[in-house]
C-alpha cells in the first residue's frame, strides 16, 4: 500500500512537470499555429539561470528568486525570439519548424559550451528536501509544490483566456485575424503576450525541474520535450483541460510501469499509449478502431442456408 501511495504521488509530480511544460506549448500551437521545437530551449536556460540565482543565495528566499529568475528568462527568451524570428514567419509552418529546431540544436549546444556537459546539483531548501509521511508511505515534499504550481498555472491560464480583455483578443484573433485588425485591435502584441507566456511557463518548467530532478544538464530540456509533445498530442493542442488529463495519465503510467512491469519500461509504456490514442481516435475519411468494431458486433446477420427466402409477390 505505501508503494502504491509513493507511486501516486511521484506520478502526479511528474505529471504535473509535463503539464507545466506541455501547456506552454500548447497555448502557442493552439492559439497561434506555431510548432515551437525550441520550447525545451527556453527551458534549459531558464533552468541554469535559476541555477545560478539559488546558488548565489541560497535557502528558501534563493529558490523564491530563482523562480522569479527562471520564469523572467524564458519571459526574455521568447519575446526575442517571437520578435525577431517567429513575427516573419505566421502562416509558414515549414520555416517555423526550421528555425526553432535550429535554436533547439544551437541553444542547449551554446549552453553545454559555456558550463560544460556534467550536470550540475540542483540546490534545494532544507525545508523541501524532506520527505513527509502519506498513508504509510514517506513522499518528497516538492512533489506537492509541483502539483500545487501545476493546479495554480491551469487555473490562471484558463481564467487569463476567457476572463481578461488580452485573451478574447486572442481567441477572437485565432479565428478572424484581419477582422480583428479591422476593428483596430493590434492582434500581433496579443500573439506575442501568448508567446510570452508560453516562454514563461517554459522558465517555471525549468525551475521545477531542477528541484523535482535535483540537477540540470544542458539537454534536459530536450528530452522532456519529448514527453511534453506526447502530452499535447494525446489531449489535444486547443484543450489546456485535455492537456492536464493527458499528463496526468503520462505521469502515473510511467510511474506505475517502472515499478510493476521493469525499469526504464515506462517510456515504452507511453509510447503505447500515444499509439492507442492516435488509432482510436476518429479522423476524417477514416473510421476509428472503435467505431470499425462497433459496426462489427452491431451488423445484422446473414440468413442461413436452409432460411426460406421472402415473398416477393402473389401466385399467378
Amino acid at each position: 500500500m505505501s508503494a502504491f501511495v509513493l507511486l501516486t504521488l511521484t506520478g502526479l509530480g511528474l505529471a504535473a512537470l509535463y503539464f507545466l511544460i506541455a501547456s506552454g506549448l500548447a497555448l502557442i500551437f493552439g492559439l497561434m499555429d506555431v510548432l515551437n521545437f525550441a520550447h525545451g530551449a527556453f527551458l534549459t536556460v531558464s533552468a541554469y539561470a535559476a541555477w545560478r540565482t539559488a546558488e548565489a543565495i541560497g535557502g528558501m528566499t534563493g529558490l523564491l528568486a530563482a523562480v522569479v529568475t527562471g520564469t523572467l528568462t524564458g519571459l526574455l527568451l521568447a519575446v526575442v525570439v517571437e520578435r525577431v524570428l517567429i513575427r516573419r514567419l505566421y502562416g509558414r509552418v515549414k520555416e517555423q519548424i526550421l528555425v526553432t529546431v535550429g535554436l533547439s540544436l544551437a541553444i542547449p549546444a551554446l549552453v553545454q559550451a559555456y558550463w560544460g556537459a556534467d550536470s550540475r546539483p540542483f540546490p534545494v531548501p532544507e525545508a523541501l528536501a524532506g520527505t513527509v509521511p502519506v498513508l504509510g508511505a514517506s513522499v518528497p515534499v516538492n512533489r506537492f509544490v509541483l502539483i500545487a504550481a501545476a493546479v495554480a498555472v491551469l487555473i490562471g491560464v484558463q481564467l487569463f483566456l476567457s476572463r481578461t480583455r488580452y485573451g478574447l483578443i486572442v481567441r477572437a484573433g485565432v479565428e478572424d485575424r484581419s477582422m480583428v485588425t479591422a476593428l483596430g485591435v493590434d492582434v500581433t502584441k496579443a500573439f506575442t503576450l501568448i508567446f510570452a507566456l508560453g516562454g514563461a511557463l517554459a522558465g517555471l518548467a525549468g525551475v521545477l525541474a531542477g528541484l523535482y530532478f535535483g540537477s540540470l544538464s544542458p539537454h534536459q530540456g530536450t528530452s522532456l520535450l519529448i514527453f511534453a509533445f506526447v502530452v499535447v498530442i494525446i489531449g489535444g493542442m486547443h484543450s489546456l483541460t485535455g492537456v492536464a488529463l493527458s499528463a496526468l495519465a503520462v505521469g502515473l503510467v510511467q510511474q506505475y510501469t517502472n515499478y510493476y512491469v521493469a525499469g526504464g519500461f515506462g517510456d515504452f509504456a507511453v509510447v503505447i499509449l500515444l499509439a492507442v490514442v492516435i488509432l482510436a481516435r476518429p479522423a476524417p475519411g477514416r473510421r476509428s478502431p472503435v467505431q470499425w468494431l462497433r459496426e462489427r458486433t452491431t451488423a445484422p446477420r446473414p440468413p442461413t442456408a436452409g432460411a426460406a427466402a421472402p415473398s416477393t409477390g402473389g401466385q399467378a
